[in-house]
């Protein structure tokens, strides 16, 4: 059975989520404010959050960064009465699997649940099978560790999420080559729509990031077409 961290503060919603959710195989924990929710998570395992943006207490996305600090692989959901270009942008930043503006259809928030929660656990059996490989991927001047989550530089160790590691990992399989944007997309998050791409730039602009004290390291975005990652 998954479990779901639920953070809702509205009452009404929150309960008719949380019966609806058990009703439909799931384990739901409810937390009508964000302090609530984070004690909660501290004491048990989670399979993905369900969060609304705005609450008393702790917004949802400064829940999501602190539970994100102590299980960098669990996935989440935001629930948010705003639909503003400027919160989407915030949630995809966080690493967002997916945002639902309310008023919306239960029945669509449980098959969305199904869906990441099916491509979250096939991550994670990729991330520990034969695939990637258990010793360290030396990339240029960098020392990448897939199971364990990090990426060493010449001066600091970057402390990676499993989406980071996941997106590296594929990069280092096709790197010196041109990689069609939609292929990226589909491989690492079974879905090409507007706001996963999206997702993916503020990814991408991240593990820029990471590799820029090496020169001979670089992603190029080839406009309208993919990328290439290039490690000389």
């Amino acid at each position: 059975m998954k479990r779901i961290l639920l953070a809702e503060d509205d009452h009404d919603l929150g309960v008719s989520l949380k019966n609806y959710l058990v009703l439909h195989g799931f384990e739901v924990f409810w937390a009508k404010d964000g302090e609530e929710a984070y004690r909660q998570f501290l004491v048990k395992t989670y399979d993905i959050g369900v969060l609304d943006v705005m609450m008393p207490k702790m917004d949802g996305f400064t829940l999501a960064k602190k539970i994100s600090k102590q299980q960098p692989m669990i996935p989440f959901i935001f629930l948010t009465a705003k639909n503003e270009k400027e919160s989407k942008i915030e949630g995809l930043k966080l690493g967002a699997d997916d945002y639902i503006v309310k008023p919306f259809d239960v029945e669509e928030l449980v098959l969305r649940l199904h869906n990441i929660i099916k491509r979250t656990t096939q991550q994670k059996s990729l991330q520990i099978s034969s695939h990637i490989p258990a010793e360290h991927i030396v990339l240029g001047s960098y020392t990448f560790m897939p199971h364990q989550l990090e990426l060493q530089s010449p001066t600091q160790t970057y402390k990676l999420t499993q989406k980071e590691t996941d997106l590296i990992y594929f990069l280092y399989l096709h790197k010196n080559s041109l990689i069609p944007r939609e292929e990226i997309l589909q491989k690492n998050w079974n879905k090409t729509d507007f706001f996963t791409g999206r997702s993916m730039d503020v990814f991408i602009s991240r593990i820029r990031k990471y590799f820029k004290e090496d020169q001979s390291i670089a992603i190029n975005s080839i406009r309208g077409i993919g990328l290439e990652f290039i490690v000389e």
